[in-house]
């Protein structure tokens, strides 16, 4: 050997050698004095080329030496940037400090093989999505679907071609990032904030493993005046600008928007002694902001009611209900903000606690009553169904309606006897009318907190089957923002009910991408739309919304309710957009009796 030879000799190939064996690579040729001359360079060119074009970083998991260094040398020469880990306890420490875009993984390592290792690196959070390479020996299909089942996005048998392992790594990087690039199919494209979803199957998952951090509504104030100055688009415009921007407070934490000026924040991650500053961060976030519209600058003021998790709420629902109460307290407030505190004592002293004892006595002494409005098929028909409406009787004689009693249930720890008493009755009801020979349906308004308690679907059941009444004769009623919190338990009740005939109306409907969604999502038989599909319909945007609402709900086979209907030009307009039934002060008002002529009604 010549000593030209021994000199152009190196242990390890040049740094561009084994890119002859990439996919993308040219036809080889020789080079000419000029490229020999600038392949010497200085260093700190290549390292300014390197930093231009980021180069993918590859974490090698083997403690073969020979083996770490063959997948080191190859990617390496392919312009990617791999280190070696060859100590398993070594792993998590290098992922956080190299942060690789791709991890190669030998299956048997010493005391921790690469299965447990991936189960780890799938555990965290942060390197979750990172894809994994296995390099294995192995040809046993049955082992192979292992590594798949713990994580594994793909494996490579030893020995490997050097052409083979560089294009295996590009194309999954390539893939892995592509991924990373496309928009959160489970935020908002608008505003960033989560879908509902999203976030209750996080809060399902924290509560109650993990009681720590707040669950807090935000509330926009003063949205009837926004709609009356700067009209629905307006205001609409406002309330994307409102949601972005929560969005950029809230940092981390999941926060969705749940109707048209309340929005949901789930954070774990805050400290218990920083709650109220946290609450303030977001009252003051909000009200601080100049929100643009036209030539204009808006200031909004919002309201925030939050739960201290910390308190160990049993579950999600429980967790939701008790936030919900706090922003209710909120409005009460000079300063805008509350937060839930549990019952621990007796009574106290105020109006709503009282009327709360006076609903248990109520409870036992009978005094808790229905009322009915009858719901009219515009089409015509000899069917008889009534919406109930609850009432409590005072002991002077006073009816109290269902917006002054269920707040007042609530606080006092009485809504799921409330809502039983309620289904009592309804069924009661159902069992005179048979017995005279007038069977009619009954659309009973029900929270989907008690819905969601376990044994409910069951005891229900228990109540149709012992009074041995159709369970077609039976619509659970439920408010459509009630059941946008509880979708997913709701679906779990709703499989109970249907085998028995129970159906379910969504009420209170208003038309929005996460509304419209809930639709597909339950197995529903009737919509209840929104007051103001029926009140606000001079207004073309309205008209013009509740006609695509009728039609969804049409597209989906389901029936639809109008409520509220108190003149005839609105019941026109309800029955040209193809509305099933009215209900309302046109047809008949809320009554204690069962009297309405279905079989000659005349609408």
């Amino acid at each position: 050997m010549s000593d030209a030879d021994t000199k152009q000799r190196a242990e390890f190939p040049p740094a561009a050698y084994w890119r002859r064996w990439a996919a993308d690579a040219g036809q080889p040729a020789l080079p000419d004095a000029r490229a020999e001359a600038e392949s010497n360079a200085p260093a700190a060119a290549v390292e300014n080329a390197a930093a231009a074009d980021s180069p993918h970083r590859v974490l090698i998991v083997e403690d073969d030496p020979s083996q770490a260094l063959f997948a080191e040398s190859v990617l390496n020469g392919a312009g990617l940037q791999a280190r070696v880990v060859a100590v398993a306890n070594e792993f998590l420490g290098a992922l956080a400090e190299f942060q690789p875009d791709l991890v190669l993984m030998d299956l048997h390592m010493p005391g921790m093989d690469g299965a447990e290792l991936t189960g780890q690196l799938r555990q965290q959070p942060a390197f979750s999505h990172i894809p994994v390479v296995f390099l294995t020996g192995d040809a046993d299909p049955e082992r192979q679907f292992e590594m798949l089942e713990v994580g594994a996005d793909d494996f490579l048998t030893k020995p490997v071609r050097p052409r083979h392992l560089i294009a295996a790594v590009q194309n999954r990087i390539r893939r892995a990032r592509a991924l990373q690039q496309m928009p959160d199919p489970g935020r908002n494209p608008l505003t960033g904030l989560n879908s509902r979803l999203q976030l209750l199957q996080r809060l399902a998952e924290a509560i109650p493993a993990q009681p720590r951090g707040a669950l807090g509504f935000v509330e926009v104030e003063g949205i009837t005046a926004l709609r009356d100055r700067y009209g629905y688009a307006g205001l609409e415009t406002i309330l994307t600008d409102a949601g972005r921007h929560l969005r950029s407070l809230v940092g981390d934490a999941a926060a969705t928007r749940l109707n048209d000026n309340t929005f949901l924040v789930f954070a774990p991650d805050v400290a218990r002694i920083d709650l109220d500053a946290w609450a303030r961060s977001l009252r003051d976030g909000i009200g601080s902001h100049p929100f643009p519209l036209a030539d204009q600058t808006i200031r909004l003021r919002a309201l925030v009611g939050y739960a201290d998790l910390v308190h160990g709420y049993e579950d999600p629902g429980t967790a939701l209900a008790a936030a919900e109460q706090a922003l209710r307290d909120s409005r009460g407030t000079p300063v805008g903000i509350a937060v839930h505190m549990p019952v621990v004592g007796g009574p106290s002293g105020d109006a709503q606690a009282g009327l709360g004892e006076d609903l248990r006595d109520a409870l036992a002494e009978q005094r808790i009553e229905l009322a009915f409005q009858p719901i009219v098929a515009v089409a015509g028909g000899d069917e008889a169904q009534y919406q109930t409406l609850l009432r409590l009787r005072g002991r002077d004689g006073e009816l109290h309606s269902a917006a002054r009693v269920l707040p007042a249930a609530e606080s006092a720890g009485l809504l799921l006897e409330i809502d039983r008493r309620v289904i009592e009755l309804a069924v009661t009801t159902l069992v005179e009318r048979m017995r005279v020979g007038n069977p009619m349906r009954l659309f009973v308004s029900q929270s989907s907190r008690s819905l969601t308690q376990p044994g409910y679907a069951d005891w229900l059941l228990k109540q149709i089957e012992a009074a041995a009444v159709p369970g077609t004769s039976l619509v659970i009623d439920v408010r459509q923002d009630d059941a946008l919190i509880h979708a997913l338990s709701l679906q779990e009740f709703c499989a109970r009910m249907v085998p028995a005939g129970v159906q379910l109306c969504l009420g209170q409907y208003s038309a929005g991408d996460e509304a419209d969604a809930l639709l597909a999502q339950l197995p529903l038989g009737f919509v209840r739309l929104a007051a103001r599909y029926s009140r606000q319909l001079d207004e073309p945007r309205v008209r013009d919304e509740m006609r695509g609402a009728v039609e969804r709900a049409h597209r989906l086979g389901l029936q639809v309710i109008g409520q509220q209907v108190e003149d005839p030009q609105a019941a026109a307009t309800l029955w040209m957009s193809g509305i099933d039934f009215i209900q309302g002060n046109l047809v008949q008002r809320v009554a204690n009796v069962l009297d309405f002529d279905f079989h000659h009604s005349v609408l």
